[in-house]
């Protein structure tokens, strides 16, 4: 298929190949990213509320006394 010139085919391949670990990391483990992506969704609604981040220094201060 590589020899054919598939570019769609020779992506996923590539894709496969740079992420061979984390894929079988999953299968091994059953471990994801959830709890970073639950992390990230936490900051961005506590952003949101705040309409902004005017003072970043007591934004990241806040942060850490809510979610450390």
């Amino acid at each position: 298929m590589e020899n054919a010139g598939f570019r769609a085919f020779n992506t996923i391949v590539n894709t496969i190949s740079l992420n061979y670990w984390q894929i079988l990391n999953y299968f091994i483990n059953i471990s994801t990213n959830a709890s970073a992506k639950s992390f990230n969704t936490k900051i961005k609604a506590f952003r949101a509320r705040f309409r902004g981040v005017r003072n970043t220094e007591f934004f990241l201060f806040r942060l850490t006394q809510l979610f450390a």
